[in-house]
């Protein structure tokens, strides 16, 4: 849920990528920070345990225009991939504004997808929130790897709603940015028409 501040004149959103272990979210984000104008972000923050390496979300501000006076600005998280790390993820979805789902598309993660798309939507369903009603976006991560699932499959088995969705390969930057785009303009759409006001 977008945050308003009257003081600084700001609108300030949550973007959440959300994805299984390992698939590459927190690579987008790593390279969306490096691309970024540092004086139009804030601080990288990751946060990880001892026992798994992967258990971090990173946030980061963006700005990228204007509504009606108010700048707005774009935090970007991501969720621990393991279902393990459950908890963590609902609380790192509340309130969120977008999410972005970001598949591997290695044949032998497909199970992995599916478990972590449908994990997203009960944690969603449990704060009140509908998958199908909210501004969503897909990746599929990888594209570069040679034992991969053809995008019309992953489309047939994870985009049921007919999401914008790219393909990506996020250590080299294809598709992230244009992923980050969609989303935002998902978002600002949102905003614009009230959504959640």
């Amino acid at each position: 849920m977008s945050f308003i501040n009257y003081s600084s004149r700001e609108i300030n959103c949550k973007i959440v990528y959300y994805g299984p272990g390992l698939g590459g979210k927190t690579t987008n984000l790593q390279y969306i920070y490096r691309k970024t104008n540092p004086e139009s972000k804030g601080k990288l923050i990751s946060l990880a345990t001892e026992t798994e390496r992967t258990l971090f979300f990173d946030f980061l501000p963006l700005n990228l225009g204007e509504i009606r006076g108010f700048r707005t600005r774009f935090h970007l998280y991501t969720v621990p991939g393991q279902v393990f790390y459950d908890a963590s993820r609902k609380l790192i979805l509340k309130g969120e504004d977008g999410v972005v789902f970001v598949a591997d598309s290695q044949i032998e993660r497909m199970e992995a997808n599916i478990e972590s798309l449908e994990n997203l939507r009960i944690n969603l369903q449990e704060q009140g929130y509908n998958l199908d009603a909210i501004p969503f976006s897909i990746q599929y991560n990888k594209r570069d790897l040679t034992n991969i699932v053809s995008v019309e499959e992953m489309d047939q088995v994870l985009n049921s709603k007919k999401a914008p969705a790219f393909e990506a390969v996020a250590t080299q930057g294809v598709g992230v940015f244009d992923t980050l785009k969609s989303i935002a303009k998902l978002v600002l759409l949102e905003l614009k028409k009230g959504y959640r006001s």
